[in-house]
C-alpha cells in the first residue's frame, strides 16, 4: 500500500486501484463528487510536478474512461480537477514514491495509454444536482429537472419546472463561464441541437460564473452521460453494476483496514500526522469499512 495524506486530500494505491479522497475544504466539484476508486486499467499515466511550495500530483486517465472528464472536455480548472492533488513541500518524497509505485504497476500490467470505448468509472452518484445562474439542474437517474430561480427570463419561469426523461436526452453539453462570457448546461432532445441562447432555451441553464458552486453543473452532465445509452443501445460504460450497492468487504479486507486504523493512530500519537491529516485519513478508511 502506498499513500499520501495532504490538506488537499488523500491518495492511496494498493496495486490495483488508486483511491482518491478529497480534503474538507476543496472545490465544490471535488467535494460533491466525493471518494473515487480509479482502476489501474483506467490510468494512462501519473506525474509529480514540484514547485517552491511543494508540488502537484496529476493522474492522467485514458481518454473516455471518466464521465466527468468527458463532460468537462478539458475545461476543469486545477482546483476543481479530482485527479490533481496539491502536495506540501514535506510530502514531496512521498508523492514521488507514489508515482513510482503506480508507474511500475502500469508497466507490469502492461496497461495501454490509449482511449477506451466505454466508461471505466461509474460517474457521479445519483441523485445529483448543481448549477446556478438562472436555475438549478438535478438528475435522479431517470429524469433531468430544471428549476428556475427569480433571475431567469420570463419565458422560462412562465413554463415552470422542466422535466426531461433520460430516454429523450440525445446529448448534454457543459461550458463554464469564462471571463465576461456566460457558460451553460444544455440538454439536446431527439437529435435537435438548440440554437437559441441559453438565456432563452428552456432546456438550458445559463451559468454566470458568480460562484464556484455553478461548476457543479458539470457533475449533472457527467451523471447523465454515464447513464445514456450508447449508439448500440447499451449504456456507454462497463460500470452498470457499479450503480448498485457494493458488496461488503471480505473478512481479510476488514483486518487490513483495522490494522491501517491502528497505524494511523500510532502516527498521530507520535506527532507525525496533524489532527487534520489524521481525521482525513481515518475517514477514508472508515468509508471503506
Amino acid at each position: 500500500m502506498a499513500d499520501i495524506i495532504t490538506r488537499d486530500g488523500t491518495w492511496s494505491f494498493d496495486g490495483e486501484t488508486v483511491r482518491i479522497v478529497p480534503g474538507g475544504k476543496v472545490h465544490p466539484v471535488r467535494q460533491d463528487l466525493g471518494e473515487l476508486a480509479v482502476p489501474l486499467r483506467a490510468v494512462a499515466g501519473v506525474s509529480f510536478e514540484p514547485d517552491r511550495k511543494g508540488g502537484r500530483l496529476r493522474l492522467r486517465l485514458r481518454s473516455g474512461a471518466c464521465p466527468v472528464l468527458r463532460a468537462a472536455d478539458g475545461r476543469l480548472k486545477d482546483a476543481s480537477d479530482p485527479y490533481q492533488l496539491a502536495v506540501e513541500k514535506d510530502r514531496a518524497g512521498v508523492a514521488e514514491y507514489l508515482v513510482d509505485e503506480i508507474r511500475n504497476a502500469l508497466l507490469i500490467e502492461q496497461v495501454p495509454d490509449g482511449p477506451v470505448d466505454h466508461f471505466l468509472l461509474p460517474g457521479p452518484q445519483v441523485p445529483v444536482s448543481g448549477g446556478g445562474g438562472d436555475g438549478t439542474a438535478s438528475f435522479d437517474g431517470r429524469t433531468v429537472r430544471l428549476v428556475w430561480n427569480w433571475k431567469a427570463e420570463g419565458s422560462k419561469t412562465a413554463g415552470g419546472t422542466v422535466s426531461l426523461p433520460l430516454s429523450e436526452v440525445t446529448g448534454v453539453r457543459w461550458v463554464p463561464a469564462i471571463g465576461l462570457e456566460n457558460g451553460s448546461l444544455r440538454f439536446d432532445r431527439a437529435g435537435a441541437v438548440a440554437s437559441a441562447p441559453a438565456k432563452f432555451d428552456p432546456y438550458s441553464l445559463e451559468l454566470w460564473g458568480l460562484s464556484k458552486r455553478e461548476h457543479t453543473a458539470v457533475l449533472v452532465a457527467a451523471a447523465v452521460l454515464a447513464r445514456m445509452p450508447a449508439p448500440g443501445g447499451a449504456p456507454d460504460r462497463e460500470a452498470a453494476p457499479a450503480a448498485l450497492p457494493q458488496a461488503a468487504p471480505a473478512a481479510d479486507d476488514h483486518d487490513v483496514l483495522l490494522r491501517r486504523l491502528r497505524e494511523l493512530g500510532e502516527l498521530h500519537a507520535a506527532g507525525i500526522l496533524t489532527d487534520e491529516e489524521f481525521s482525513t485519513a481515518k475517514q477514508a478508511v472508515l468509508k471503506r469499512l
